[in-house]
């Protein structure tokens, strides 16, 4: 195993001379892989996969060690040991049996082979057998790639999703009152989950076919509404996407035979109900004896949290009347192509939204988390930059006696997507109640109102001639009743993204290193 580590990643020859393959149709054939069944439902072996070909495309061999992949692709920290960490190798070796997999099932026809040769990291993209006939007498190959030699760089803009950093004890049963924003047991959280959702969607429907009469699913102009500042500013927000995209949390965790669950928050994970190595879990665990007595685990991210829930249904019934037909999905299963070709609403912190964590552009406004083994309500909005009046730090506040929650702060951060014409969207609170409250804010007249004029005082105007939406970060204010009931919402600070020129102008989030 560990003779894997000292192997030096030369490149090795795709094809026979005469042969060989353009960077371009090795491009393509890596994407038609990603995109496939059968790595569908493996977004840890999607992105090690990606790092690896696009780091092989680009020609860096030296660059494919096990400590760099360890660290750049899956998130570990600058002191990572493979020594002591196989991920790298564990990973490795599943990605070569899912490759082999798909390349005997749905990948049968395929011209072109990826390969990761034992002892080695640098992917291997050949030609297989019999291909190159083939693909001289039909122009092209079933893989996909034309027959071209030019070369083109690689695929900017990638989503890369790093799994976060610990594995964190949740005592109790599932069903546990304490654990207020986790439900019962996935069926009925799925269940839920699908009604809410349709409840909004279709009520939006209905309101939508009377105030708009055969108004087509398709993007909505931004003067289509002059008097409704709601759906004025989601259409400028929006642009010309017919189909915006609304993506949830499903954060990570595991299962015992008693149904207790454990926070998992670093490591590879396999796919939802697949065992866990009884080595891994104890290696991430923040108690180890607790794990070790837990019995045989299973991974669960079949959970999500009640605000991001009610966030998704008002969403969709909004989306719904301006005749629009959005995408609802898991942020781990977003796409590149997502990226590229949606705008795309990220909801929940990046203690639970794995993409939140990735694409969340740098502004004056963070979410901090000082100790990631205690989540629950310690962490905080950081303000680098606080105004006059502001504070430098926004908590979770608790009744002092009976420390039922009282007060959560929210951001919102309204960004550029990775392609001209899309932007990214975070609506994010520390509290799952959080992302309710400002989901319901910048979905409301009284919020959307509130939040233009302080943009408008800041210089920063929502265009009413299509695409002009500014770049910005606003923290909102949530007050709560009993802990999980939101009773009002209100602005507390705006801050157009520090980089760039006018309007907030910021570089697209696929541009951070």
């Amino acid at each position: 195993m560990s003779s894997e580590t000292e192997l030096t990643n030369l490149p090795l020859i795709s094809a026979a001379r005469g042969e060989e393959l353009s960077v371009e149709q090795s491009q393509q054939q890596l994407q038609r892989v990603l995109q496939s069944n059968t790595l569908r439902n493996s977004p840890t072996l999607q992105q090690l996969l990606q790092f690896l070909g696009t780091r092989g495309l680009d020609g860096n061999p030296e660059g494919l060690k096990e400590y760099t992949i360890g660290v750049e692709a899956f998130g570990r920290k600058p002191d990572f040991d493979p020594k002591t960490d196989t991920i790298v190798r564990v990973q490795t070796h599943r990605l070569r049996q899912k490759l082999k997999e798909y390349y005997e099932q749905e990948g049968i026809r395929d011209h072109i082979l990826i390969e990761i040769p034992k002892g080695h990291y640098y992917p291997a993209f050949r030609l297989r057998a019999g291909a190159t006939e083939s693909a001289e007498a039909g122009g092209e190959s079933s893989g996909g790639a034309p027959a071209s030699t030019e070369v083109v760089p690689a695929a900017e803009g990638a989503l890369i999703l790093q799994p976060e950093s610990r594995l964190e004890a949740v005592s109790g049963p599932v069903g546990d009152s304490r654990w207020g924003w986790l439900w019962s047991g996935p069926v009925v959280a799925t269940a839920v989950v699908l009604l809410a959702i349709a409840v909004g969607y279709l009520a939006g429907n209905l309101q939508a076919r009377t105030a708009v009469s055969g108004v087509a699913a398709t993007a909505v102009p931004f003067h289509r509404y002059p008097a409704d500042p709601v759906k004025s500013f989601w259409a400028a927000l929006i642009g010309n996407d017919p189909s915006p995209i609304i993506a949830y949390p499903n954060a990570v965790f595991l299962l015992d035979d008693s149904n207790d669950l454990f926070r998992f928050r670093q490591g590879a994970s396999d796919n939802r109900g697949a065992r866990v190595d009884p080595h891994l879990a104890k290696e991430f665990a923040s108690n180890p004896a607790l794990v070790a007595s837990a019995g045989q685990l299973y991974y669960e991210d079949g959970y999500t949290g009640t605000g991001e829930l009610e966030g998704v249904a008002m969403l969709a019934g909004l989306f719904a009347q301006m005749g629009l037909t959005p995408t609802i999905k898991t942020s781990r299963n977003i796409t590149p192509e997502d990226l590229q070709q949606h705008t795309v609403i990220l909801l929940g912190s990046p203690f639970q939204n794995i993409a939140v964590a990735q694409l969340m552009a740098a502004g004056d406004f963070r979410f901090d988390n000082p100790d990631s083994r205690r989540e629950e309500w310690r962490a905080s909005i950081v303000n680098s930059r606080p105004l006059p009046g502001e504070s430098a730090a926004y908590h979770t506040e608790r009744d002092p006696e009976t420390e039922v929650l009282k007060l959560d702060y929210s951001l919102i951060s309204i960004q550029p997507g990775v392609v001209a014409g899309h932007n990214i969207a975070v609506l994010g609170g520390l509290d799952t109640k959080g992302t309710e409250g400002v989901t319901r804010f910048i979905t409301s007249r009284a919020g959307v109102e509130s939040l233009t004029a302080a943009l408008a005082a800041k210089g920063l105007k929502v265009s009413r001639g299509g695409g002009g939406m500014p770049w910005f970060q606003a923290l909102v204010q949530v007050h709560l009743e009993k802990g999980d009931q939101v009773l009002s919402t209100e602005l507390a600070a705006v801050h157009p993204f520090p980089l760039g020129g006018v309007g907030g102008v910021i570089a697209p989030a696929a541009a951070k290193k």
